[in-house]
């Protein structure tokens, strides 16, 4: 509980190995702190943090604990974010937005966010170096969640269950820009423990739709910032957040993909288009055990060896009329492997190898030894 009544500092952290929820696999984030500058243990924030893929995000934020004649606490937060994804696709997308919550407790969460993204493809250049607008849009949306997280552990739970459920309605607003869709997702989570060197089986599965709505939705392409987009380094282990991770291959490599636009200037351009999904699957399982090191046990470290598989799919623009459940299960990905896992204070470290079982043609996964990052939520 913040008690004191003057404005202080609260922290200036250099550049360090912050990690954060979203595609991203890691950010490199300094951020300053103020609290209690009203004298209602409030807290003031402002953050820059660089990350791969050319991401550069600055935002701040206030939370408010107690405010009088509301039930809940008041969390707001503005940003300015910047991500290059020419490594897998033929374009840059910067967003410009706000975000409040209106409900937060124990197990439902609120949220209303406001934004305007813009997309631009810096490949197709004039004479003039005039870059090609791929298009401006305005985000609108309420977002729901609710959450049931009865694990011994996010880091490494070795007992206990876990429910997310995420609703997000966008296109409130009446403008023509704004964007419209309906998205759901899930993740289920348990952990049976099995009563020898800490030894836990963690088994989940996660998914999600995503859907535009208005006038000929039936025809309309659902937008691009919001599909789903599977790989990445964090582990499914900790990212409670939906149909995200896969074992073993790139944030963004793998699913529906096209044949990528060539430079006009340079037709060597690299590789594909990913285009993300409409509907994304992703199930694992996780067995965490302790090393037969003393102070490796002491100090958290411990081996775990898993599976995952995942799949992605489109749906709109009429190709829901061309899905089939069975092929659908047929092509998943799938990918095992083992390693070492170093619990610290702000994310799990993990060296594991990763070997895949099933990939297709165009999928960005790759068989080998990697490490890995994940939050600590």
């Amino acid at each position: 509980m913040l008690s004191s009544r003057s404005s202080r500092l609260v922290a200036l952290s250099p550049l360090s190995a912050a990690l954060t929820r979203g595609p991203r696999s890691w950010t490199a984030e300094g951020t300053l702190k103020y609290k209690n500058w009203l004298g209602y243990g409030d807290l003031w924030d402002g953050s820059v943090a660089y990350g791969p893929n050319q991401t550069s995000e600055v935002s701040a934020g206030v939370f408010l604990p107690r405010v009088r004649g509301l039930s809940t606490p008041v969390l707001a937060r503005a940003s300015l974010l910047s991500q290059d994804w020419q490594e897998f696709s033929s374009y840059k997308e910067r967003s410009l937005g706000f975000s409040i919550n209106l409900l937060s407790t124990k197990y439902h969460d609120l949220a209303y966010n406001l934004g305007w993204r813009t997309l631009t493809d810096p490949s197709q250049m004039s004479s003039r170096a005039v870059r090609r607008q791929l298009g401006h849009s305005l985000l609108s949306s309420l977002k729901y969640t609710f959450t049931i997280d009865r694990r011994d552990s996010s880091m490494r739970p070795t007992k206990g269950h876990a429910f997310v459920s995420t609703t997000q309605i966008g296109g409130l607003a009446p403008d023509h820009r704004s964007l419209r869709f309906l998205r759901q997702e899930f993740d289920l989570r348990y952990a049976i423990p099995f009563g020898f060197y800490r030894a836990a089986l963690n088994f989940g599965i996660a998914g999600g739709v995503l859907f535009p709505w208005g006038q000929g939705f039936l025809d309309k392409p659902s937008p691009l910032p919001e599909r789903f987009f599977l790989g990445g380094d964090f582990s499914p282990v900790c990212s409670l957040a939906g149909p995200t991770s896969m074992y073993g291959f790139k944030t963004r490599g793998l699913g529906p993909s096209e044949p990528r636009r060539q430079n006009r200037e340079n037709s060597d351009g690299p590789g594909r288009d990913y285009l993300g999904g409409d509907l994304a699957v992703t199930a694992f399982a996780d067995l965490s055990f302790d090393l037969p090191v003393k102070w490796l046990r002491e100090l958290g470290v411990h081996g775990h060896i898993f599976a995952g598989a995942g799949n992605l799919s489109k749906l709109t623009e009429n190709e829901f009329r061309n899905f089939s459940p069975q092929k659908f299960l047929e092509s998943f990905r799938i990918s095992v492997g083992g390693g070492v896992v170093v619990p610290t204070k702000l994310f799990r470290l993990e060296a594991n190898y990763y070997y895949l079982l099933k990939q297709h043609e165009h999928d960005r996964g790759k068989t080998g030894f990697r490490f890995s990052f994940s939050p600590r939520f």
